[in-house]
């Protein structure tokens, strides 16, 4: 019963951020711009600095690593399951990659820092509650904030050396994702430490939301 109500708190809290979010599309007015190297390693390298040194992409990307690892599990033994660990993940970085490749391309979608600033939200709630979804309602989840994410960097690699930019990008998302799974598997609840384990997810995962939450609220003020 009360996995069930975390669960649905949850899931309203995460189309309440998506449907506020969606309407804070004037609230982003924030220059796109990224300067490239003068050649493709250069460019390889700043791609590869992106993602580390933006602290909403950093988080969301950590946090998706981090809340697979400590909810995926086998359900006919209870143990962790490498494959449902990386579904998450892996749409992310998929979707990611394809939203990037639209965003060099031209595409736009309106309330793309709103719905960054949602996924931090919803995922560093996900991590303080360890909810577990069905791998394809939680890999759906993950991809809609990746496009986002995706269309963000499109934008800011587009000109100069944008492939390969956007290829170093790519591989430390990946690396940000296993940094994230590293962290949840250490906190995996085991024996007499198990009660200071869960707390330790909880407190990052409320840190995560709290900056979420204070990147989503100026956005949303600026719309109304």
């Amino acid at each position: 019963m009360r996995k069930t109500l975390i669960r649905r708190t949850i899931m309203a809290t995460s189309a309440t951020a998506l449907g506020l979010a969606s309407t804070a599309v004037l609230a982003h007015t924030g220059d796109l711009g990224h300067a490239h190297g003068a050649d493709a390693a250069t460019s390889f390298f700043q791609g590869g600095l992106h993602p580390l040194t933006g602290l909403d992409h950093l988080a969301a990307m950590v946090s998706v690593g981090l809340w697979s690892a400590l909810t995926s599990t086998d359900k006919r033994s209870g143990h962790g399951n490498t494959r449902s660990v990386w579904t998450a993940p892996a749409a992310f970085a998929a979707t990611l990659l394809i939203g990037a490749l639209l965003g060099l391309g031209g595409l736009s979608l309106p309330g793309v820092e709103p719905m960054i600033a949602a996924s931090v939200l919803v995922l560093g709630l996900l991590v303080s509650t360890r909810t577990a979804l069905p791998s394809l309602a939680g890999g759906a989840l993950v991809a809609v904030f990746a496009l986002f994410h995706g269309l963000a960097h499109g934008a800011e690699l587009a000109g100069g050396h944008a492939a390969a930019a956007l290829a170093g990008m790519v591989l430390s998302t990946a690396a940000l994702h296993a940094a994230g799974i590293a962290l949840g598997l250490m906190m995996r609840p085991r024996g007499a430490g198990a009660t200071a384990s869960r707390w330790a997810s909880r407190v990052a995962g409320l840190g995560v939301a709290a900056f979420g939450a204070s990147l989503l609220t100026p956005a949303l003020a600026a719309a109304f």
